[in-house]
């Protein structure tokens, strides 16, 4: 089967049925049982290039109506697993959405490196008896908290990377910035490069990747506002930048101009992540508590 014959064409993805090990059984209505198997995988949302490999590596069992696929085949954790206590927001057999706490990274940043959210989601997939890649849709800096998506297998893998160019997961933060900001509402348009001095910093700058960040004021404190931002693009440090560069840096955030009397990191939170499951289309969404020194630092601003 060609890659063209398996465009997709489908309106609505066909209803997933029970996964059974690797399997999982697809319903099919009236319209497509005794349909070649050609015209079924038009109906799914899988990929042609992953339809293909599934067809090759006899991956799909057509019987009726009941389509099969093989899309949670074992595979080896590729990280070393180190044990830390992980607060799971949400999980199915296509996702994982943890709540990153402040102080450890995503990822590793070099060669080496142990401890990472990697390596803790290794461990809960080896803890749980998950034969699964760690595959992670987005990152937040290391001191940020909140939420990280995980796909727990291919498809979800090239869904989710798809809806993240498309700009269709969204990521809700919440913020403390320094200084009181007047308006209500409002949208920071300025593209994003890297600083020239600093190799981890960032900075605006006219021949940067554009940049959008929308926010609106919770609260106003004597000299702090409480924002509630939502990001157009994903740029490396975005949040923090946009910030700084309307002249109302994070609190605690001394990279970008924020005192650290408040609070020993930077004010951001990771407060909501929107998404779509990767086969129904369905909406899902995970919410992360504000972690303890955010709630601290308000308490102290309201008294």
């Amino acid at each position: 089967m060609s890659n063209r014959e398996l465009v997709r064409s489908y309106a609505e993805p066909l209803k997933l049925g029970r996964r059974k090990g690797e399997w999982i059984d697809v319903r099919l209505p009236d319209s497509l049982v005794g349909a070649p198997i050609q015209k079924v995988m038009q109906q799914t949302p899988l990929a042609p290039k992953l339809a293909n490999k599934l067809l090759q590596g006899k991956g799909i069992v057509l019987q009726g109506s009941n389509l099969r696929l093989r899309l949670f085949p074992a595979e080896s954790i590729d990280f070393p697993s180190d044990w830390m206590e992980l607060n799971v927001l949400y999980e199915d057999d296509f996702t994982l959405v943890v709540n990153k706490p402040s102080g450890i990274e995503v990822h590793p940043s070099e060669h080496g490196q142990r401890r990472t959210l990697a390596h803790g989601v290794a461990s809960y997939y080896e803890m749980t008896n998950q034969n699964v890649r760690i595959r992670h849709i987005h990152r937040i800096d290391k001191e940020t908290t909140g939420p990280v998506l995980y796909a727990k297998n291919e498809f979800a893998h090239y869904q989710y990377d798809k809806a993240m160019r498309e700009k269709n997961i969204e990521r809700i933060y919440l913020a403390l910035a320094e200084g009181v900001l007047e308006k209500d509402k409002g949208t920071i348009d300025k593209p994003i490069g890297q600083d020239r001095h600093h190799s981890t910093k960032r900075r605006v700058s006219e021949t940067g990747d554009p940049a959008v960040t929308h926010y609106e004021v919770v609260e106003r404190f004597a000299d702090h506002t409480l924002v509630r931002l939502r990001l157009e693009t994903g740029r490396t440090h975005q949040i923090r930048v946009h910030l700084s560069a309307i002249g109302h840096p994070l609190a605690g955030d001394g990279m970008y101009g924020g005192k650290r009397g408040l609070i020993a990191r930077q004010a951001l939170h990771g407060e909501r992540l929107i998404w779509r499951h990767p086969w129904t289309n369905e909406q899902l969404s995970a919410r992360a508590p504000l972690p303890d020194d955010f709630a601290e630092a308000l308490e102290k601003l309201r008294k």
